[in-house]
């Protein structure tokens, strides 16, 4: 049982500390995204300094790499118990926001947050509506607003009261409860820039 647990939070991590904002910026760009714009290793950064294919690109795979733990536990453990699928996918979060590959210089967790839900949508069997119905939220705001932030708070706000009253799990609550504290964390410059009205806002939508 123990076992299980460290190594699904050990794979998790590693997993989620694969800088791809990083990656992306140096393989394709020649740039080093921590020097400009926000300094963030994250999609939104990506989208504003390499431009909007790039920072969807590096969106899409920090989605991805979650949802890829959250597969590989469910591989590796055929038992499957939802705790470790969970603790993997919490653990790339962490990896993601402080990754080891990165000198612990990450990104604010909201894309992880998406492949969270999206590895247990899929993996976890839960509705689809958990991953889309946030993700239809986040573009709503961000089209009304055009502020990254603010549309990313209010995504993860609401698909955890979502899943306080769908499911009987609460773990899984107790889990986007942890999200929602590491994004609005992450996000806390930005929330006194909105509060000032000196939050940027993005032109590429």
């Amino acid at each position: 049982m123990y076992i299980q647990i460290i190594i699904s939070i050990v794979i998790g991590y590693l997993l989620g500390s694969i800088p791809f904002a990083l990656v992306v910026g140096k393989l394709f760009f020649k740039t080093d995204i921590r020097n400009h714009g926000s300094g963030n290793l994250g999609g939104g950064n990506a989208g504003r300094v390499l431009g909007k294919k790039a920072g969807l690109t590096v969106m899409t795979l920090d989605i991805l790499k979650v949802a890829f733990a959250i597969f590989v536990i469910k591989q590796l453990f055929p038992e499957y118990k939802e705790e470790w699928m969970i603790g993997a996918g919490l653990a790339a979060a962490i990896g993601h926001c402080f990754p080891i590959f990165a000198r612990f210089k990450g990104g604010k967790a909201v894309a992880t947050m998406y492949g969270f839900l999206f590895g247990m949508m899929l993996f976890g069997g839960y509705s689809p509506w958990i991953f889309f119905l946030p993700l239809l939220v986040f573009l709503m705001v961000l089209y009304v607003t055009k502020i990254i932030a603010l549309s990313s708070i209010c995504s993860a706000l609401l698909v955890t009261v979502y899943i306080w009253f769908t499911t009987n799990s609460w773990l899984l609550v107790a889990a986007l409860v942890v999200f929602d504290v590491l994004i609005i964390w992450r996000h806390r410059t930005n929330i006194i820039r909105m509060v000032n009205g000196e939050e940027n806002k993005i032109t590429w939508m």
